[in-house]
């Protein structure tokens, strides 16, 4: 569910007074991208450790949690077993 247009949108007081600053670290993973934004470089934590992440035009409107993600996808696929060669 998205957050009311008649609201706005939320971004962070820290991530406001600080995104014009090169490579600064967040930990607001729910702050919206505005356009302001763009063409910086902002640290946005996992829960583990900082993705750099680049803002470009596209990312307008989004969150900055959507681009440094928290798990880490392993494949469906079965393990293949080697076949030993037999004489």
């Amino acid at each position: 569910m998205t957050r009311s247009t008649k609201k706005g949108f939320f971004l962070h007081k820290s991530v406001y007074l600080n995104f014009q600053k090169k490579d600064f670290k967040t930990w607001s993973r729910n702050s919206t991208i505005i356009p302001d934004m763009i063409d910086n470089t902002i640290l946005v934590h996992n829960g583990k450790k900082f993705f750099k992440i680049y803002i470009n035009e596209y990312m307008i409107g989004h969150k900055l949690g959507e681009f440094s993600l928290t798990r880490n996808f392993k494949s469906h696929t079965k393990k293949i077993k080697s076949k030993k060669n037999e004489k």
